[in-house]
């Protein structure tokens, strides 16, 4: 993945304001930061207004499925799974697997 200005200046304002981030080594930081930068590719599969509906949920559900009514639970799996969680974590572990992994069905 090239590396843009844009993201060097992203994680250095993020090491300016949060000084968690000054106390962990480098390449903990650049994983976190590439994990962010995936993390936002697939975020964006979604149209604005879903985003902004995801957002929504989550932060009325506080952590707990139970704080959402079925209607906004069925919603939002279906905006989850428009995310593509699987094809998210097999992407970061093709990223940062230190060794090739073998392909189901390959």
């Amino acid at each position: 993945m090239p590396s843009s200005s844009y993201t060097n200046v992203a994680v250095a304002r993020a090491v300016g304001k949060l000084p968690l981030l000054r106390n962990l080594p480098l390449a903990r930081l650049v994983v976190l930061a590439e994990l962010a930068i995936l993390a936002k590719d697939h975020f964006e599969r979604l149209e604005p207004a879903e985003r902004r509906k995801l957002v929504v949920l989550l932060r009325d559900a506080k952590g707990r499925p139970g704080n959402l009514s079925a209607r906004q639970r069925r919603e939002l799996e279906s905006l989850v799974a428009k995310l593509e969680p699987k094809l998210f974590a097999s992407k970061a572990i093709d990223r940062f697997s230190p060794v090739p992994l073998r392909r189901r069905g390959a």
